[in-house]
């Protein structure tokens, strides 16, 4: 194993990681419509008990996304999650909240009433996509950071990496297309979130419901996404020469697709099992399993997207403020030993990966229904 392939391997593993959090931001979608698919107090409860299920498969998720960065990409973690560390505590607290809301709504002693909790699981659902998105975004987009390695032996001031003005990262939504890619992860989110609602709740009323929201976040979804994906695929992209300085390259994500063809055809595939999960839903009525496609599809574009804004000498997280200071996988990894080491610990994925399916299927193993809401002694 070379260092080179230790540092692809590790940014493939964080594609897959990435891909997977955003499949499991079903949760968050869903959570987004309560007030929309549950027209009353019992119709939301059957809801967040559906995502209640699964909403620490989500958590867990992103809590892994991070640590894997850190461990794997160290520069990057000090740079992003070290200095734009408001939109990091912004993530943060709309998953505290999530996790808050799910366990007081219905305890004794609410002050608050239970729809304030529910409000809060809205919030979630809309601003924990969006931004994690916008984050996302910053990848092709470009970021307002410097990093001087220099500054490690300095006594006064050993900090390597710095935002380049006073807002912590809260800047980078003032672009716009970081704003539209976010709102394309909210939009796809609720898509998933109303697949998984049909496939989840044995309740004819709110699936009843699903087709109209299904047809109206799809058609905002693929308004958003198209027009980032023309926009990156067409416009000038963060390039590593052979020399290892940063350039600007013309089409530099497009060409990446072309030089590594077999993604664009995974990308390929994904889209059109994310269109079969959606269509089948909406022209057969008592199809409800849209999610699995539709999620497979979502896990296989989201991998394609990272691995060509990694792979093929790219920078994944360019600065705007000085292009230099960008990052690459070669530039902003461990060491080769850290990397090695941490290679055999990644061969016990499958068998977690093993352990996620079974649990699934072990509280799946009965849709949520009304009497099951009303014998559950445990429920949200």
């Amino acid at each position: 194993m070379t260092y080179d392939f230790l540092q692809h391997y590790w940014w493939f593993l964080i594609a897959v990681l990435g891909g997977f959090l955003v499949f499991l931001m079903f949760v968050q979608g869903a959570n987004s419509m309560i007030f929309r698919l549950g027209k009353d107090e019992e119709e939301r409860r059957l809801l967040i008990n559906s995502t209640g299920r699964k909403w620490e498969f989500t958590f867990t998720t992103l809590v892994t996304f991070g640590g894997a960065f850190f461990a794997s990409f160290p520069l990057f973690y000090s740079t992003s999650f070290g200095s734009a560390y408001w939109v990091w505590l912004a993530i943060l607290f709309t998953f505290i909240i999530q996790a808050v809301s799910y366990e007081f709504q219905n305890k004794a002693g609410n002050l608050l009433g239970v729809k304030t909790f529910q409000v809060c699981l809205v919030i979630n659902g809309l601003l924990g996509p969006l931004l994690i998105g916008g984050a996302v975004a910053t990848f092709f987009t470009g970021s307002n950071f410097i990093v001087e390695k220099s500054n490690i032996v300095s006594d006064m001031q050993p900090v390597i990496s710095q935002w380049a003005n006073a807002s912590r990262g809260l800047d980078v939504l003032l672009n716009p297309w970081v704003v539209i890619f976010g709102l394309a992860v909210v939009f796809l989110a609720r898509i998933l979130g109303t697949l998984y609602i049909n496939n989840n709740v044995n309740d004819t009323h709110i699936r009843a419901r699903i087709n109209r929201h299904l047809i109206g976040n799809t058609v905002l979804f693929l308004i958003c996404f198209l027009a980032f994906l023309a926009k990156t695929l067409l416009g000038d992209g963060f390039a590593v020469a052979t020399d290892g300085t940063i350039v600007m390259e013309p089409m530099k994500y497009l060409n990446n697709l072309i030089a590594l063809w077999p993604l664009a055809i995974v990308f390929l595939v994904g889209v059109l099992l994310l269109l079969y999960g959606i269509i089948l839903t909406l022209l057969r009525p008592n199809y409800i399993k849209g999610i699995w496609p539709a999620g497979i599809g979502v896990i296989l574009v989201v991998i394609v997207l990272f691995l060509i804004v990694g792979w093929n000498n790219t920078a994944y997280y360019p600065s705007t403020a000085d292009l230099q200071s960008s990052l690459t996988i070669a530039n902003s990894c461990s060491s080769e030993f850290t990397l090695t080491t941490m290679f055999y610990a990644s061969l016990a994925i499958p068998f977690v990966l093993a352990y996620i399916f079974y649990a699934w299927r072990s509280i799946d193993s009965k849709k949520i229904d009304r009497e099951e809401l009303k014998n559950d002694d445990h429920a949200y």
